[in-house]
């Protein structure tokens, strides 16, 4: 009897080593994190809506001393100060925030609690240090004030809550009554949204460089060496090790993976502001889409934008997450020298949010606003005109996002964001304008003539990296003016 409890002892023990064993693995190498980042497949979820603009109304500082010239113009006598009857006063520091009147035209509007109402342009407000909105936003349908309700990392909701709203009104009867009957109405979206984001996306510098860049000063190699790396590496799409086994074999040059990895990190760092900031000739028709990839194991995203005509990528950003801060990032490269759009201009993409709420974002800023609509190609059959139009665009991109995935799996995912950074940039520029294109008749979408000048893959990589430090010098040149002016 007691051999047997033995032996299950042991049993017991070398079960519970393994099951620690798969424990360990398991928190090391499968990325647990990704099953809090899972889209929502359950055909009852609903899909995110975005609602039309709202109606901006900015603050504009009136003069109280026009506007009492215009009453007595208007009504053929003069507009009174306030007659206090009861007593009360207004402190004499006291003054309205929208048209500037003194204290002599204020009622105390509220008994004592701190409320006050101009008599001169009707504005009510409280003293303190922020009396008035540099905006206020109105519900498109029925006028009523906008009420933020929820505040977001880098956007607060606002919505309308009259319940009259007719926008209210009409989605309330497209609810069935069972589900008003139990108190369900939450489940639907009835109420006018918008969404005010707190982070000005058009202010970030999508020039700035990569950290971490490699020095061109070979001590022991030279520049036709790095070149033969990039055009195994990005050309031909070998990974690292197979590159540097390649070249021992090939040439009998010994450089081990990681300088192969230095040397793309530096390319990538001098051609990418020159493929950035390259005037690309862009048609009324633009795609876009974003594929993932895997970071550590940890789902991440790149956006592409390509246009139609050209087929070249004019936008691209890699993120850590799927909202509108990349996908405007990325619209920003693509819509860069763009002054004016056309009334024919299409922007094509998914039925994913975040291009429209882009879209919206490109219509409300200060400088140069952008007015275009999203035409959205939902699904993956034509089960409306729309899509059925517009779907040999979006197989454009498509097939773009399975050509960057052939060169992407040869690295099984990236190690870091930096390094995906890296990675895109070079395929980017080897996309723009190394690959032939049987579209093009084999032809490069965009020629250069100091890289078609080139006599082989090597010599153009060079080229490319020299006109990439021409570009850097050239912005931090226009940098410098702007910074003297």
């Amino acid at each position: 009897m007691n051999s047997i409890i033995s032996h299950l002892l042991l049993i017991i023990q070398y079960q519970n080593q393994h099951i620690r064993w798969l424990v360990f693995f398991i928190s090391k190498y499968v990325p647990l994190a990704q099953w809090a980042f899972d889209d929502v497949h359950s055909p009852k979820y609903q899909r995110f809506k975005t609602d039309i603009l709202p109606v901006i109304q900015p603050f504009i500082k009136q003069d109280w001393q026009f506007l009492l010239a215009y009453y007595e113009w208007k009504y053929k006598k003069k507009l009174k100060p306030v007659n206090r009857r009861n007593g009360k006063s207004i402190p004499e520091d006291t003054s309205c925030p929208l048209c500037g009147a003194t204290h002599h035209y204020l009622y105390d509007n509220n008994g004592d609690k701190g409320q006050y109402q101009c008599k001169v342009c009707g504005k009510t407000f409280i003293t303190g240090e922020f009396v008035t909105k540099k905006l206020k936003l109105k519900c498109p349908y029925c006028s009523h004030s906008l009420s933020p309700i929820k505040s977001r990392k880098f956007f607060t909701i606002h919505k309308c809550v009259n319940k009259k709203c007719s926008y209210y009104l009409h989605n309330l009867k497209n609810v069935d009554k069972g589900i008003i009957e139990k108190g369900q109405k939450y489940k639907h979206k009835l109420h006018y949204i918008y969404r005010e984001f707190n982070v000005d996306f058009f202010n970030m510098d999508i020039n700035s460089l990569p950290k971490n860049a490699f020095s061109l000063k070979f001590r022991k190699n030279n520049a036709h060496i790095m070149s033969l790396c990039l055009t195994f590496h990005v050309n031909l799409g070998l990974s690292l090790r197979k590159t540097a086994q390649a070249l021992e074999d090939l040439y009998g040059i010994k450089v081990s993976h990681t300088m192969v990895a230095n040397y793309a990190r530096t390319a990538a760092v001098l051609v990418k502001p020159f493929v950035d900031n390259y005037d690309y000739s862009k048609s009324n028709t633009f795609v876009a889409d974003e594929t993932y990839i895997k970071v550590k194991g940890i789902k991440g995203y790149i956006w592409f934008i390509m246009d139609a005509v050209s087929r070249s990528i004019i936008g691209y950003q890699v993120s850590d997450n799927r909202t509108v801060g990349p996908c405007i990032l990325a619209m920003r490269m693509a819509f860069k020298y763009v002054s004016n759009i056309s009334h024919k201009f299409k922007f094509i993409a998914d039925g994913y949010s975040a291009y429209p709420l882009a879209a919206q974002q490109f219509a409300l800023r200060d400088k140069n606003p952008l007015h275009f609509d999203i035409t959205q190609v939902i699904g993956l059959s034509n089960d409306d005109a729309v899509s059925k139009e517009f779907r040999p665009y979006k197989q454009m991109v498509e097939r773009l996002n399975r050509t960057f995935k052939v060169t992407y799996r040869c690295s099984c995912g990236y190690d870091n964001f930096d390094g995906a950074n890296y990675a895109v940039s070079l395929w980017v520029c080897y996309y723009n304008f190394l690959r032939k294109h049987t579209s093009k008749n084999d032809k490069v979408l965009n020629s250069v003539d100091m890289i078609e000048n080139a006599d082989n893959m090597p010599g153009k990589w060079q080229i490319l990296i020299f006109l990439g430090q021409q570009t850097i010098l050239e912005l931090q040149r226009e940098k410098t003016l702007i910074d003297c002016s």
